[in-house]
């Protein structure tokens, strides 16, 4: 992670098949978002369907004949470190928070993605992989290989996670091979080293294939978190062309012979080299074991997700990463940009996900390594003991992961720049629609959907999620 969202001061077609046909509803659900957390997710009185528009000069149309991607979910990073706040709750306060994360109803926000930290990430107490030896020493057929530093918290969490919902999907991403492999025998920087390309794909083979046997699939796996950025704790380099070598020599080969289905997912970085991605994907001994491209938000622009789909429309695009924080969580909630910027460009961008950095924190921003760990990023919620707050991240996320749930298929609506909005249709055949207001005055609009239409206002700082 370079850059961080800071709110306000820094931003910290698919197929589908035909819905179950349900008789249409005479009203609209509206579930309101507000500034001054006077309405959180907060259902409003329902709004009547009208016979004819109003006199209102801002219209969202939603066309839900025309469709985009399917939806494979949203959630946020299950880092060592948020595993290790849960599992220090007492066991019924964790129960009750992860059924509240995890499921859709009474106050549930339906997180339906994970993404986990394939040995430490710089949101940990200490640095590990699986495969630690004394300096000197090297293993390269991973004799040594052991889940064992996940065994305390990231695998009790993600089974009891699992025992709420079976369906959650699961990207897992390394922050650095072990060290022994790397040119500086350290945990910051440093790059693979070509002779250990071969046991570096073992490594990643032995982690699906340990965590399968934990009872927790691994849905989709990148090969490097951030493989341009040395400066976290753990990091490490790896140029596209490292990549592109290792996917078609070592990691797909040893997959398909395992006979791993664990998609492989390129890049894992920011928005501002597409050509990454694409200089891989254009070769088609590496492309074959590749399923999409995996991109953070912290530099470049959210349209070259389509760029790339554009280009090889057959591999998904998926959003691995992105921390949405303000300096002062108990002050007003700054979440329309976030929205507007995530939730909304993202999805209109042709991504499957939208994972968030991270699911929680301690008060202090912990744990986190130390010099190259993120001491500013907060959790989405932040732990203390057995109390919990909810900062903005995570309401950034349950106006979408609460009504649009894995399977679901964006449909198109036109974008306004006064209230960026993006559609979906769920397998049930609900339209959900999230709008989000960026400006500093209330806002009249109608949406028409089909024939029908409805009007409706946002105040200022407000975010609607419209459910009929």
């Amino acid at each position: 992670m370079n850059v961080r969202f800071i709110l306000p001061l820094i931003l910290a077609s698919s197929a589908f098949s035909a819905p179950a046909q349900t008789p249409a509803p005479h009203n609209v659900s509206l579930y309101l978002t507000t500034a001054d957390r006077s309405a959180l997710l907060q259902l409003q009185a329902p709004i009547p369907f009208a016979a004819s528009p109003s006199t209102a000069t801002q219209t969202i149309d939603v066309n839900a004949a025309k469709t985009y991607q399917t939806i494979d979910g949203f959630g946020f990073a299950l880092t060592g470190g948020s595993a290790q706040l849960l599992m220090h709750m007492d066991p019924d306060r964790r129960d009750a928070l992860l059924h509240e994360l995890f499921t859709r109803t009474g106050d549930g926000i339906g997180v339906s993605y994970l993404r986990l930290t394939i040995g430490s990430s710089d949101m940990n107490a200490s640095v590990y992989s699986y495969d630690d030896l004394a300096p000197g020493q090297t293993d390269v057929p991973m004799a040594h290989f052991s889940l064992a530093p996940d065994q305390a918290n990231v695998i009790p969490v993600m089974k009891q996670i699992l025992a709420i919902d079976p369906t959650i999907k699961t990207l897992a991403s390394p922050w650095s091979a072990p060290l022994w492999m790397k040119t500086n025998d350290a945990a910051q920087g440093g790059v693979l080293l070509p002779r250990y390309f071969p046991a570096y794909a073992t490594y990643l083979t032995k982690y699906v294939q340990g965590m399968k046997a934990e009872g927790i699939p691994i849905d989709t796996l990148t090969i490097q978190n951030e493989p341009l950025n040395e400066k976290n704790t753990p990091s490490m380099l790896m140029l596209a062309e490292e990549q592109d070598v290792f996917i078609k020599h070592d990691l797909g080969p040893d997959f398909r012979k395992a006979g791993i289905h664990t998609g492989i997912v390129l890049y894992d970085h920011n928005l501002d080299h597409p050509l990454y991605p694409l200089s891989i994907l254009r070769d088609p001994a590496a492309a074959q074991y590749v399923a999409g491209s995996g991109f953070h938000l912290y530099g470049g622009t959210v349209d070259a997700m389509t760029e790339v789909h554009n280009a090889f429309p057959s591999k998904n695009i998926y959003f691995t990463e992105q921390s949405i924080t303000q300096s002062d969580n108990d002050a007003p909630l700054h979440i329309t940009q976030a929205v507007a910027d995530v939730i909304v460009g993202v999805s209109r961008n042709w991504s499957k996900n939208i994972l968030l950095w991270n699911l929680a924190a301690d008060p202090n921003n912990g744990p986190h390594t130390n010099n190259g760990g993120c001491g500013s990023c907060s959790g989405a919620i932040t732990i203390d003991g057995n109390h919990v707050r909810r900062n903005v991240a995570y309401y950034t996320l349950a106006v979408v992961s609460k009504f649009v749930p894995p399977n679901s298929v964006r449909i198109d609506s036109n974008d306004l720049d006064t209230l960026p909005n993006v559609a979906f249709r769920t397998p049930t055949g609900q339209h959900v629609l999230v709008v989000s207001n960026v400006t500093a005055t209330a806002q009249s609009f109608d949406v028409r959907a089909g024939a029908r239409h409805f009007s409706t206002s946002l105040n200022a700082g407000s975010v609607g999620t419209y459910v009929w």
